[in-house]
């Protein structure tokens, strides 16, 4: 994708993530010389084009006293797992949940989700709660905590290996 030097730096400035404040697209503009609207249209005309996709949140739980995460893999039967999805995802305790592909005959779970909590037994607290809601508390399912915590980032904008640019992502769960 074509990228101007000026959406280019806006892209470098954005990987660091946006500051915690009132007016974060000020913030970012005023680093690049540009106003909040200029930022913002930039931006929109980025995400037009397909260029940026989506904004999201790297939340850096360990940091707000969030000790423990699991990663939660469901068994749901296929017809009926687009709707346990959304119905896990809107569960105030589940932080990311998304859907792969079963790799039978070693790997049965097709949902997936993220559970964070200020301890283990928070999180298993948690995950009952989820699945209730959800209406996935028969579904067989594993609680797989985290036993490493690995640096999180946002995507970086950088030029791909056949000459052109593309998104890549470096974040890595903990």
């Amino acid at each position: 994708m074509d990228v101007t030097p000026g959406e280019r730096a806006l892209l470098a400035a954005l990987a660091d993530g946006l500051p915690l404040e009132p007016h974060p697209f000020a913030a970012l503009g005023e680093r690049l010389g540009l106003t909040e609207a200029q930022a913002l249209d930039a931006l929109r005309a980025l995400r037009d084009r397909g260029v940026v996709r989506r904004f999201g949140v790297v939340v850096r739980h360990h940091e707000l006293g969030y000790r423990a995460n699991a990663m939660v893999v469901w068994d749901v039967p296929d017809a009926a797992v687009d709707a346990a999805g959304r119905a896990l995802a809107a569960a105030p305790d589940v932080t990311l949940c998304y859907r792969r592909p079963r790799r039978l005959p070693d790997w049965p779970y097709n949902l997936f989700c993220m559970i964070h909590g200020r301890g283990r037994d928070a999180v298993l607290r948690a995950v009952e709660r989820a699945a209730y809601a959800a209406g996935l508390a028969a579904v067989p399912r594993e609680v797989l905590f985290s036993g490493k915590r690995f640096k999180q980032r946002g995507a970086v904008f950088g030029p791909a290996r056949t000459g052109g640019a593309a998104w890549t992502n470096s974040t890595a769960a903990s």
